[in-house]
């Protein structure tokens, strides 16, 4: 009696997904759609020029849709538990490496330097703003 032949990697590769069992996402298509509805939502919130919603719709829609990239279209649910601390790792390495820098990234001036191009376009906006009556609506 023989046994079946298969394509060389096939073995290793339902393995690594577990007995068999071949992860096929149908609703690519469907998640594309969700993921564009929520790009028109960000859009439109900030023109109801309320800050709070504004900031809602923004961070909120962008933390559902990273994680709706994140969980189908890089599998990084499906993977070794070893990829999600290395994920995790390397966003606290970026978390950290923003908290070293921007307290001098941040500034217009610090110890010896000088950021005159932000001067200058703060200053600017302060110009436009008070051509067009200034203040917050």
């Amino acid at each position: 009696m023989s046994t079946p032949s298969h394509a060389p990697g096939h073995d290793s590769h339902a393995a690594a997904h577990g007995a068999g069992e071949h992860v096929h996402h149908g609703d690519y298509i469907k998640i594309w759609f969700v993921l564009v509805a929520l790009l028109v939502v960000s859009v439109v919130g900030p023109m109801a020029e309320i800050p709070a919603l504004t900031l809602i719709t923004a961070f909120g829609i962008a933390f559902v849709k990273a994680f709706l990239v994140i969980k189908n279209f890089m599998h990084l649910t499906v993977q070794p538990r070893y990829i999600l601390y290395l994920m995790g790792t390397m966003l606290a390495f970026m978390l950290l490496f923003f908290a070293g820098v921007a307290p001098d990234v941040m500034k217009h001036q610090g110890q010896r330097w000088e950021n005159r191009a932000a001067k200058q376009a703060v200053e600017r906006g302060l110009a436009e703003s008070a051509v067009r009556g200034g203040g917050h609506h």
